[in-house]
């Protein structure tokens, strides 16, 4: 595998998602296209939907075609906030 996944990692973590800045809210439809494609890549099913205004993934990889097999949850958040105010960082964001 070597560091191509740190590197596709690497241009996630570049998509400025920040949820309250209105001028960014193409930035967090892409970085849910970015995470529903490598749902997608994964072999699973995904889509987009919105929920107040944002982008919401709904994603699923089974792990099994049994009926009764057991279901794993898997939640994060790909928007991010603005790093204003600035002088309460300990280290440049």
């Amino acid at each position: 595998m070597g560091a191509a996944w740190f590197d596709e990692l690497a241009d996630f973590l570049r998509i400025p998602s920040i949820s309250a800045d209105p001028d960014r809210a193409q930035d967090v439809v892409a970085a849910a296209r970015w995470v529903c494609a490598r749902i997608r890549e994964a072999g699973g099913d995904c889509e987009i939907l919105e929920r107040g205004g944002r982008p919401l993934v709904v994603g699923e990889i089974r792990a099994s075609s049994r009926r009764n097999a057991p279901t794993i949850l898997c939640y994060g958040h790909f928007d991010v906030q603005p790093p204003d105010p600035l002088e309460l960082w300990e280290s440049p964001p």
